[in-house]
């Protein structure tokens, strides 16, 4: 992706945040016969390789899962928001000003690894659970399911991992603007994660 430096987020606590926080990710694969590009929650252990790894599962009839070891980019989306030239102090000195979109994303990569063994789906899906559904005033649990019917739709997917070789994150949160344009963006955002991200990285 295109990183100015300026824009690049080398905190790992801040990346890990963000993709634990945001599971959802566009996993883009490099398919034999083109890219593809699915939404699935991924897992983030970062204790497992060098820049952790991604879990997940998909449906066994989404052909994703047959390429394995294919080049999988995993996109994983933080806050967004247009950005009015109008919030700028600038505009009102020079009016030398444009709409832009601010945004934090982190983008991870490595090569799809495919998992079918029934244990390791079992877990992985309780995992998920337990951590989806704890803010929940009853939560949901694996075991409230029929054994049988458990055991039915672990059939019906296929586990994936990618143990992850670049990890990399973009913070574009008026960084290039000045302290004052930064605090009309910060106004402008109104209460929020993506306000807060322009204070808190202003230069």
């Amino acid at each position: 992706m295109y990183l100015p430096r300026h824009f690049e987020q080398n905190d790992r606590q801040a990346l890990i945040a963000l993709m634990r926080d945001r599971p959802l990710a566009t996993l883009i694969l490099a398919a034999p016969d083109g890219p593809t590009a699915d939404l699935i929650p991924l897992e983030y252990s970062p204790d497992e390789g060098e820049q952790g790894t991604l879990r997940g599962h998909v449906a066994r009839a989404n052909p994703l899962w047959q390429h394995a070891g294919s080049v999988a980019l995993a996109v994983f989306h933080g806050p967004d928001a247009y950005i009015s030239p109008g919030w700028y102090a600038s505009k009102r000195e020079h009016g030398k000003v444009v709409p832009t979109w601010n945004y934090t994303m982190v983008q991870a990569r490595g090569r799809l690894r495919v998992v079918e063994q029934a244990p390791w789906l079992h877990a992985l899906v309780e995992r998920l659970t337990r951590h989806h559904e704890a803010a929940q005033r009853a939560p949901w649990h694996v075991g409230d399911a029929p054994a049988d019917f458990v055991a039915q739709m672990l059939g019906a997917i296929v586990g994936i991992e990618i143990p992850i070789d670049t990890l990399l994150g973009k913070w574009k949160v008026s960084q290039n603007r000045s302290a004052a344009d930064r605090q009309g963006v910060a106004e402008g955002l109104g209460q929020g994660e993506l306000a807060a991200q322009v204070q808190t990285h202003g230069r």
